[in-house]
């Protein structure tokens, strides 16, 4: 099997589990996600080199408690809060030349980085207490039209590196023609989504690539740092599942924090 045929093979039944969750239920798509997010601390604890199943324990403890029983808002704005300031820590790391060695930073980055993005990729469907399965849908869009058309545009006319010590076969053409594809997949989904207004659309698409687009930088310097080619084996063809979803982590909780500006300013 060659390895396109397998990267496709394997993306199609990523897209259907992903869309059965979404469809079948509220609670199909909440527990597809604690498991996506229980996978990605594996391959981050490996990564990292962080022992113990302490992190574990404590993502799952935090995701039943702001799944299920917490609904103040001000106690879901401080982890939101925690999260976008550990996501802050790692664009840091990024750009830095310090490494990630105290245990307890590895702990708290996985805690928020990981387990934060995966409860707030959840909440976002959450509008007025009902699910709604076209907003996050939208979302799931705009990461794989990003990463769909940044690879093509890349691959045809990419020329200048991005980041070429952490992600060498990024280019700086290729993330332009993936933000322009994006804020177009945007506008043609404004018009299919009303809860979110046309504008707002754009703005969140904005938000969305650039931090996703961060967040595959700095999943690729976590690989980098600890010598691997990808973060895990469990999609043939694509590498770990933090490959898979390390945008969409990273983004969530300033997608979560845009979404609710929205709400407040409206």
């Amino acid at each position: 099997m060659t390895e396109l045929l397998r990267r496709l093979l394997t993306g199609v039944v990523y897209v259907i589990l992903l869309l059965s969750a979404v469809f079948l239920s509220s609670d199909a798509f909440d527990f597809l996600f604690m498991v996506f997010g229980l996978a990605c601390l594996y391959e981050y604890k490996r990564l990292v080199n962080l022992r113990g199943y302490h992190v574990f324990a404590a993502y799952l403890g935090l995701w039943w408690l702001f799944i299920y029983i917490i609904r103040d808002e001000v106690l879901i704005n401080i982890l939101m809060f925690l999260s976008i300031t550990v996501n802050i820590a790692l664009i840091y790391f990024l750009f830095s030349g310090k490494p990630i060695y105290r245990t307890y930073q590895k702990f708290l980055i996985g805690l928020f980085y990981i387990g934060g993005g995966c409860i707030f990729l959840t909440m976002i469907p959450y509008k007025d207490d009902a699910f709604a399965k076209m907003l996050i849908m939208g979302i799931f869009i705009l990461i794989w039209v990003n990463d769909s058309f940044a690879y093509l545009v890349g691959k045809s006319i990419g020329k200048r590196k991005l980041f070429p010590s952490v992600s060498p076969k990024k280019t700086i053409e290729g993330t332009i023609g993936g933000f322009v594809f994006t804020m177009i997949a945007a506008y043609i989904m404004a018009q299919y989504e009303p809860i979110v207004k046309p504008t707002e659309w754009i703005i969140l698409a904005a938000v969305i690539v650039i931090m996703g687009s961060v967040g595959d930088l700095v999943e690729s310097k976590l690989k980098r740092a600890a010598g691997v080619k990808d973060s895990g084996a469990i999609l043939p063809g694509h590498g770990g599942m933090l490959d898979r979803l390390d945008s969409l982590i990273f983004a969530a909780p300033f997608a979560y924090m845009t979404l609710n500006i929205f709400t407040y300013v409206s």
